[in-house]
């Protein structure tokens, strides 16, 4: 990452975790199909429609996640290697206390949650089945992510794909199995989630144990050591880690609101928008990857005072993320009615779903703006002020939207769902300023 060509080294990195987070979300939107195709659209919004919900709490530790990254990747750049085993440990004992805080979480607040979102009383039961159960996974989950996190530290990204895809086919399998077999419905797609997020937890400890030195772990030598958790580096991980954690939380609280709104159309409309936001999501992680690879790479080389290298880094993650985001855009609008028509056969849900493709899937590739942006940011230790602009444009903003305009919505759809891309140009144009500022003040302190 400090040396050499730059294009093919953030390729080899970004590629691989971005292909991990498509593969991860076919794999969940596995559970959308088999759900939509043999169960009934209300079984459909019940698992779709807790996206949003199940990202509220899981967005504030992966933001940590995030902090464990940027941590152990300066210091690979300062060449402070002693280290690396603390901040090691100090992830994977945050990975533990995160998951089963929020495993009691997510039982204790299922319903008034789903409650607060409009559910509609024909899902409610159903959704609230699912949260539960999917809520008991929470520990393996947050296992994985900063296990994954320290792995890609030193740009490792295959293997944390690797273990996705081995835990997405027993997803699939066990989906078949349990909805079509044993006609087990929601249930049975929540167990399944629940066990091949085992897998990819067990898979990536099994990685970790392999590792030589400083970047080794287990459990064994783990209870053995002294150190648990290094204050010192809980302190840096939680300072980088819980602006994303919280922008990510709010951020989810804001697509709460705005499923709040999606649900007062019905169990048709909600169906139609889960279906369409696995795209959302799919097109989504081409930013997320080259977002991530912008941290890791602009980390090292500006803790190791390379300039030059950082600047080039910033533009090669915009120039890339956009290209491979805009393809995907291109695709999801083009077929749009063949995409939408694999998860549902229902004609309402069906257009609803188109809606949501044309009006916010199209348009994710300006989501680049201000995620690389802001992840160079992070990348030279300013991560309050991305976090804060990026909530005001993509949360408050949204809020403003959904419960002080509603008048430009209520009863459109359309304009509901026009909610995303005003958002992303707000945030844009926000970030950008803030980024050349914060660069070149930081670049003259080098």
């Amino acid at each position: 990452m400090l040396h050499g060509s730059l294009a093919d080294k953030m390729l080899l990195f970004a590629m691989p975790l971005a292909a991990s987070m498509i593969l991860q979300q076919i794999f969940n939107s596995a559970d959308i199909a088999v759900i939509g195709r043999f169960e009934s659209a209300q079984a459909l919004a019940a698992v779709g429609s807790n996206g949003p919900t199940i990202n509220l709490f899981v967005n504030l530790f992966v933001g940590m996640a995030l902090g464990s990254n940027v941590l152990a990747a300066s210091l690979i750049g300062r060449g402070e290697k002693v280290k690396i085993g603390e901040v090691v440990n100090t992830s994977m004992s945050l990975a533990l206390i995160s998951g089963i805080i929020l495993l009691i979480i997510g039982l204790a607040t299922a319903v008034p949650l789903l409650i607060f979102m409009n559910t509609p009383s024909d899902v409610m039961d159903l959704a609230v089945l699912y949260l539960r159960l999917y809520f008991l996974g929470m520990p393996f989950i947050m296992i994985y992510n900063f296990g994954g996190a320290i792995l890609r530290s030193k740009g490792d990204s295959k293997r944390p794909l690797f273990c996705l895809t081995i835990a997405g086919i027993v997803n699939v399998i066990l989906n078949l199995i349990f909805v079509i077999v044993f006609k087990m419905g929601v249930a049975g797609v929540a167990i399944a989630t629940v066990i091949s997020n085992g897998v990819s937890a067990v898979m990536i400890l099994k990685y970790l144990a392999g590792e030589s030195e400083p970047f080794n772990f287990t459990f064994k030598s783990w209870l053995k050591s002294k150190i648990k958790l290094n204050h010192a580096h809980l302190i840096i991980i939680l300072k980088i880690g819980l602006p994303a954690g919280f922008q990510g939380m709010l951020f989810s609280i804001s697509n709460i609101c705005i499923q709040q709104a999606i649900n007062t159309f019905g169990a048709y409309a909600s169906a139609g928008s889960a279906a369409a936001m696995g795209f959302d999501f799919l097109t989504f992680y081409f930013v997320n990857a080259f977002t991530q690879a912008a941290v890791t790479f602009t980390s090292q080389n500006y803790a190791a005072g390379n300039v030059a290298r950082c600047k080039r880094v910033y533009n090669l993650s915009m120039l890339l993320s956009i290209g491979f985001t805009a393809i995907a855009c291109i695709i999801c609008y083009v077929w749009r009615y063949e995409l939408i028509s694999f998860f549902t056969n229902n004609q309402e849900a069906l257009e609803h779903g188109v809606i949501r493709m044309i009006h916010a899937v199209a348009f994710i590739w300006m989501c680049n703006l201000y995620e690389i942006t802001g992840g160079a940011m992070r990348g030279m230790g300013s991560s309050i002020l991305p976090a804060v602009l990026i909530l005001l444009g993509c949360c408050a903003f949204r809020l403003v939207w959904v419960y002080l305009l509603p008048f430009m919505w209520l009863g459109n759809f359309k304009m509901l769902m026009n909610i995303y891309p005003f958002s992303w140009i707000i945030t844009s144009c926000m970030t950008l300023s803030a980024y050349f500022y914060v660069r070149n003040k930081a670049f003259k302190n080098l």
